[in-house]
């Protein structure tokens, strides 16, 4: 079995780490909050007071942050003195930006390094059904896979490194989208006086159908396991959406690309989390759309 430093023990991490551990991996964790720690401690992840602790003798180093720069300041305390053979593995959304300086780091360091984020969310997480698009090396990926596997359903290399960040953020540009023509749709189908379970029999089997309607339904009914049916708890918070369409936002900046209806989610999303909605499901924005209405 592999021995492994989990960086990161939150909502996503917390459950990540804890099924490596159930898969028989030595997993030994690090997170500023002591309340993570110790939740990670009853799965059966190793705490470690320090971040040194954690690394010590780790085969394969994994980070799950929230920030880009956070990253490259957690990676460059891990090349300072890394094991033989270590992989770096960044589970975290961040820009494509810092994902290949990280790459870059690794590699000067002698390390293998892959960016790995995830999509399917705390469901996702504590039922290892998450997606993994991985970027990096076709050497770092096979030594990687298994390791993925026992946290994910999917996992899909996309091509050097950089590339799973570019896969996250364009799938998540996807989601936002189509979240709000999805909310829109309902509650125009309110005000026309169409019934939710109606609109969803006939959306869901018909050209309008996405994850969107089919697995996530914002309104409450249709779908009992979307988070409509439990006060809109997330899942997938508003705060993180409006993160990944903002890193949308800036990589098409930065390479020249047009994405208009990005442009627009990310400015709706930022007005929804303005009004103190940041911490609810993302597709609680539906009432912002009713109050606007």
């Amino acid at each position: 079995m592999t021995r492994i430093a989990f960086i990161g023990l939150g909502n996503m991490g917390g459950p990540m780490a804890a099924n490596l551990a159930k898969a028989g991996h030595t997993v030994t964790g690090f997170d500023l909050s002591h309340d993570m720690l110790k939740a990670a401690e009853a799965t059966g992840v190793k705490p470690a007071n320090v971040m040194t602790e954690a690394l010590a003798d780790a085969e394969v180093v994994i980070t799950m942050l929230r920030k880009g720069s956070q990253v490259l300041t957690v990676w460059n305390d891990i090349i300072r003195s890394p094991a033989k053979d270590t992989l770096l593995i960044d589970c975290s959304t961040i820009d494509v930006d810092s994902a290949r300086k990280a790459h870059a780091m690794a590699k000067q360091a002698g390390c293998l390094s892959l960016d790995a984020p995830v999509s399917g969310g705390t469901k996702g997480a504590a039922a290892a059904t998450l997606t993994f698009m991985v970027g990096g090396s076709e050497e770092g990926f096979a030594r990687a896979k298994p390791l993925l596997e026992a946290m994910g359903k999917t996992i899909v290399h996309c091509g050097d490194g950089g590339t799973g960040q570019a896969a996250k953020i364009c799938n998540n540009m996807i989601l936002g989208i189509s979240m709000i023509g999805v909310c829109e749709a309902f509650v125009l189908a309110e005000k026309l006086g169409l019934s939710h379970q109606a609109l969803f029999d006939v959306a869901s089997t018909s050209s309008g159908q996405c994850w969107s309607i089919n697995s996530y339904c914002p309104v409450p009914g249709p779908v009992p396991s979307s988070p409509a049916n439990n006060s809109f708890k997330p899942g997938f918070a508003a705060d993180l959406m409006l993160k990944d369409l903002n890193l949308s936002q800036e990589a098409s900046l930065l390479v020249g690309a047009t994405t208009p209806l990005g442009a627009a989610a990310a400015q709706l999303f930022g007005m929804f989390e303005k009004q103190g909605n940041g911490g609810r499901d993302f597709s609680a924005i539906i009432e912002m759309f009713r109050q606007r209405t």
